[in-house]
């Protein structure tokens, strides 16, 4: 059993944090400056491997998207949780970045990244609601279709 809230909070909700991804280039994937915490960008990993590839609008699903963004929001939680060492330090999530690979006539991209954002809120409560972007992409990196980047704000 852990003694994060914020991790008993997902666990609760049947979510469970994934080791923290490697980098998939050269970059670190957080910096903490003074009480701000900027995440890279993750990729929607499960067990290892990539998942949610295609673009939206043309191979993949809003909903199989959406599984994707919790799956990188996940991700993010864990690099940052490697980093500070405990999710409790977190005072607010500042900032959530999403890009959604898609075709030219998809519009949804806000659907898709809501389900980060929620979880998000789940994690952190009221603390958890962030300023967004949710940007369509013509493509992501190694062919997925959801990236997201964060910032927080540390106690």
């Amino acid at each position: 059993m852990t003694n994060s809230k914020v991790e008993e909070r997902l666990n609760q909700a049947g979510y469970v944090l994934p080791a923290a991804p490697a980098p998939q280039g050269s970059y670190v994937p957080v910096v903490v400056a003074g009480s701000v915490a900027y995440c890279s960008g993750v990729l929607p990993m499960l067990d290892g491997a990539l998942v949610a590839k295609g673009r939206l609008g043309v191979d993949i699903t809003v909903d199989e998207a959406r599984k994707g963004a919790e799956l990188a929001a996940l991700g993010i939680l864990a690099n940052l949780k490697a980093a500070i060492g405990d999710l409790d330090k977190v005072a607010r999530v500042a900032r959530l970045g999403g890009f959604v690979a898609s075709s030219p006539d998809f519009t949804d991209q806000p659907e898709v990244i809501n389900a980060a954002s929620d979880l998000m809120v789940l994690a952190f409560g009221e603390d958890g609601r962030h300023s967004r972007a949710a940007v369509g992409v013509a493509v992501l990196p190694r062919g997925v279709a959801v990236e997201l980047e964060a910032t927080f704000i540390l106690k």
